[in-house]
């Protein structure tokens, strides 16, 4: 035979109520949600705070590097400004022989040089020294029984190397063999 009672609920103890139970977890879990949130609500405001730090660091680093381009020659040009003297002084003067004007204008490229070599800049004048294509550019050769054939003969324009790199070459004449 079937039993066809209705079965009732077991009696729930006090306090261990699977209600209860299910309300202390979503507490647990709000709690927990709610950190998280409060955290990651930190996290984006830390990530922001850093995005813009380095934002400002770009443009800060930006304006730096403008700055220095836009004044990288002003120690260079503030040496030459004594060599711009010296030449407007030497047109100033007005009765001067030959022999004090040339005397002025070797003084004058003494103190160009000065600078130039100061910043790195050498001047290339292979006067009879054997020709090299990376330093000098052959304008002429000549025949030549006094120079070994190779040999810079007459240079028609020095060059120039900055820091180990030809801002010019040289302009030369070299010698060839008389034969």
């Amino acid at each position: 035979m079937q039993n066809n009672e209705s079965h009732a609920p077991e009696p729930v103890q006090e306090g261990t109520l699977p209600g209860d139970e299910l309300a202390a977890e979503f507490d647990a879990l709000t709690g927990k949600l709610a950190a998280a949130e409060a955290e990651l609500g930190q996290m984006r405001e830390t990530v922001l705070r850093e995005r813009a730090e380095l934002e400002n660091q770009r443009r800060r680093l930006q304006r730096d590097l403008d700055q220095a381009r836009r004044f990288a020659n002003e120690k260079l040009l503030s040496e030459l400004l004594p060599v711009y003297d010296a030449l407007y002084s030497g047109l100033a003067v007005e009765n001067s022989d030959l022999d004090k004007m040339r005397h002025g204008i070797e003084l004058t490229l003494q103190a160009l040089n000065k600078v130039a070599d100061g910043h790195g800049l050498k001047i290339v004048s292979p006067l009879h020294q054997a020709f090299n294509p990376e330093h000098h550019q052959a304008i002429q050769a000549i025949d030549s029984n006094e120079h070994a054939p190779g040999t810079v003969v007459s240079v028609l324009q020095k060059g120039f190397v900055l820091n180990d790199r030809l801002l010019r070459p040289a302009l030369v004449v070299v010698a060839k063999d008389a034969d």
